[in-house]
């Protein structure tokens, strides 16, 4: 079952074409990493599937229903960004909380035990009545995880999840991701771990310039690139690594 589907999209800041024709499918269970070099459009295109931005021109849609309402598709996407956007002034319990209450009507018991599932899930338990300051750059993403696990997506995004953690807590938070798809998550990921991406991803998109310009399995991208801005793209991270 396709869980994303994306067709001939484009996206445009005024006259800055960001986005130019994106067709991309995405089917249940599967885990798409998307990498490229900053400016190609990645989180542009995360944002369009999330509808935090309108596209321009073509179409997306989510769980394979065009007709769907904009406001439930986006509760069964789930998307963890770059800066974790935990609210500062709430625990770390009523981070979790707050979503499945508001919008789901959750009653707070019920809350409060998907919460302590979550943060056992995550290894952060202990952590559920502190408040994001007391925590590390890692435990802050490994709880706007289990935030976005709270309203029970069926799609996660997201959004080079460890390029604001200190290189000593990327594994804490890849390990939880590994796991999501070790679990059949579907999830499109853009990432600058390579080696994530070797490992874990059912397919390997590469964009540049607003376009994906090769895909396939992670073995086909990484280890057989076609395309000669993807060869380059790999050396030049080769090389930076």
């Amino acid at each position: 079952m396709t869980k994303i589907l994306l067709e001939a999209v484009r996206k445009s800041f005024r006259t800055l074409e960001v986005l130019k024709g994106i067709d991309l499918s995405v089917d249940g269970g599967e885990v798409v990493c998307v990498i490229g070099p900053s400016g190609s459009g990645k989180s542009t295109l995360l944002r369009c599937v999330n509808a935090l931005e309108s596209v321009t021109q073509g179409r997306v849609i989510v769980m394979s229903d065009p007709n769907c309402d904009l406001n439930t598709a986006r509760r069964n996407i789930g998307m963890v960004f770059q800066s974790f956007n935990l609210f500062s002034h709430m625990t770390v319990r009523r981070n979790i909380t707050l979503a499945p209450m508001d919008l789901k009507k959750t009653t707070k018991p019920d809350a409060d035990a998907l919460a302590v599932e979550l943060l056992t899930r995550v290894g952060l338990e202990d952590k559920i009545d502190v408040y994001p300051r007391q925590l590390s750059g890692g435990q802050k993403q490994r709880v706007a995880i289990a935030r976005a696990l709270a309203m029970r997506p069926d799609v996660m995004l997201f959004d080079e999840p460890t390029s604001a953690l200190d290189p000593e807590m990327v594994g804490e938070v890849l390990a939880v991701m590994q796991q999501l798809a070790f679990d059949g998550m579907t999830m499109l990921i853009v990432t600058h771990e390579m080696g994530f991406a070797r490992e874990v991803g059912d397919r390997v998109i590469f964009m540049a310039d607003g376009m994906i310009v090769e895909q396939g399995t992670p073995s086909e991208v990484f280890g057989n690139p076609r395309e000669p801005r993807t060869k380059d793209f790999l050396r030049r991270v080769s090389q930076a690594g």
